[in-house]
């Protein structure tokens, strides 16, 4: 596994900051198509099978291809619990920024849905289009708080943190207080949303974390030319299949 590049943010309180990424520049015909950038999950990071897939397709194509882990994940600095979705967008925004040229398509999954949006907002003019692989906005109001339990919400507030087992990791995901708060002051689904160029939402009917009603929820709440929804049978959260890879190329390769 090659060893990834780091983009230094200012320092905190005399702490560096650093983001973890992997950048493939563009070459031939690629120089004149929109860039990639893939967005990750909640506690994930860019080494998964979708961020891979994407960056041996883009080096296939001579396109433009960007995977980088939020602070708090991965090869990044910080840790998970210091974070936010506000600190998260906002790696993403600098990373997108500093290190891609020209327009890109944001590819978002589960969380990486909601970043990709609110980056939208920042860098308007720059998103040539947006792909949602279960894209989850507002999970921290929607999904986490909503499923609390009264004891679980009061230990939140008094302890600022909770945790839960996680299906796909041995450590816990944890649930702080800051996470919860922060989030209710970046949830885009209480006002409209609007794209410009293609959007593609594509969501697995197996899904365990991320429902279709949420897929129908946000394909009804950006307004836009050409937003479709595909829902695929039996594909799970990760979309990360054979088949569902392929129909990720595919997606780009027709928003291009």
């Amino acid at each position: 596994m090659p060893s990834p590049s780091y983009l230094e943010l200012t320092a905190v309180n005399s702490v560096a900051r650093r983001i973890a990424y992997h950048k493939t520049d563009a070459g031939g015909e690629g120089e004149t198509q929109p860039g990639v950038v893939f967005l990750g999950g909640f506690k994930s990071d860019m080494e998964g099978s979708k961020a891979l897939h994407l960056e041996a397709w883009a080096k296939a194509t001579g396109r433009q291809f960007l995977r980088f882990d939020y602070r708090g994940h991965g090869q990044s600095s910080d840790e998970f619990e210091n974070g936010c979705i506000g600190d998260w967008a906002d790696d993403a925004v600098e990373a997108i920024s500093r290190l891609t040229t020209g327009p890109q398509i944001l590819i978002g999954s589960s969380m990486g849905g909601w970043i990709s949006l609110l980056v939208s907002r920042v860098l308007r003019p720059r998103i040539a289009a947006f792909i949602g692989i279960a894209a989850a906005p507002d999970f921290t109001e929607g999904g986490m708080w909503a499923e609390m339990s009264e004891a679980e919400r009061e230990t939140l507030m008094e302890e600022g943190r909770i945790e839960r087992p996680s299906e796909y990791s041995d450590e816990p995901y944890v649930f702080t207080k800051k996470l919860i708060e922060d989030g209710r002051d970046h949830l885009v689904l209480r006002s409209p949303v609007s794209f410009a160029g293609p959007v593609r939402l594509l969501q697995g009917t197996a899904d365990a974390d991320v429902s279709t009603e949420t897929a129908l929820r946000l394909l009804d709440h950006i307004e836009g030319p050409d937003v479709r929804l595909t829902l695929v049978q039996g594909a799970d959260h990760r979309f990360s299949g054979e088949r569902e890879l392929v129909l990720l190329i595919e997606t780009v390769e027709a928003v291009s």
